[in-house]
């Protein structure tokens, strides 16, 4: 079964905020040669991405770099946030939309399964509280679950992935699927990935970790789902230099930098 879009799709224009591991790159007190590259390339802000179509703006994740990284991409509109995980490295600058609450003078609708909801009402617990003093960011939490959704005029299309124990949802937005911190994805969810064109998949580095693709992990997973266009994010400066790297991998792969930008 080859999974297919029934309905049309704007183009999209898909800009990496980061491509970076938890820690990011360079990693605080690391002395390695990647951590004091001076190539841009190997510059990493936690892993995000921001999906923009004629009409819409959403960001996947809102990480502890989400205000540099909404400075840096000159964001003015954001429409949506649509969380992966729970983790804090995916979590953490969700306050920040409060600036994009008082520019829009509306509430930030925010997507997320039911346990990074229940994270996030735990660890920005002020901002579901009935009394709220000035200045709190405003959400509307929404849930998702195994159906497609709207954000405006962009189709999303959940995809479920495996980081170690814990559920993580990937995304599908028409021909250009987003997933990271997997290292198990089955074949029924690995289905609702062909048919894309591009392909972005964690790949932390090239040693066996416990919940992250390696390197090869993630080319296999390229080669399963036969996509042609494919892009690894999530990166540790234990994975290498990013052009070194980027030789290394085969025909239709790259390696993905922060502030790169993809046109569907």
């Amino acid at each position: 079964m080859t999974f297919r879009k029934e309905k049309f799709s704007p183009p999209l224009t898909i800009t990496f905020l980061g491509t970076g591991t938890s820690g990011g790159v360079p990693m605080i007190a690391c002395d390695c040669e990647v951590c004091d590259s001076n190539d841009f390339k190997d510059k990493r802000y936690r892993s995000s991405i921001l999906v923009e179509s004629p009409t819409t703006t959403l960001v996947v994740d809102t990480t502890p770099d989400f205000r540099s990284q909404m400075l840096k991409a000159k964001v003015k509109k954001l429409d949506a946030v649509i969380f992966t995980h729970p983790h804090k490295d995916h979590v953490a600058g969700l306050d920040d939309v409060k600036a994009f609450n008082y520019f829009h003078q509306q509430p930030m609708d925010v997507f997320a399964n039911e346990l990074t909801a229940e994270a996030l009402r735990r660890e920005f617990n002020y901002i579901f509280s009935d009394k709220k003093y000035p200045g709190v960011p405003k959400i509307n939490l929404k849930p998702i679950t195994s159906t497609d959704f709207m954000v405006g005029d962009i189709e999303v299309t959940p995809i479920f992935v495996w980081h170690l124990h814990m559920p993580v949802v990937g995304f599908r937005f028409g021909d250009f699927t987003y997933i990271t911190d997997a290292n198990r994805i089955e074949d029924e969810e690995l289905d609702k990935i062909k048919g894309s064109r591009f392909l972005v998949l964690n790949a932390l580095r090239k040693e066996k970790h416990l919940s992250h693709f390696t390197l090869d992990e993630a080319i296999e997973v390229v080669r399963k789902t036969e996509v042609p266009n494919a892009y690894f994010t999530h990166i540790s400066h234990q994975l290498g230099f990013h052009e070194r790297i980027s030789q290394e991998l085969p025909s239709g792969m790259f390696l993905a930098h922060d502030g790169l930008v993809i046109k569907t």
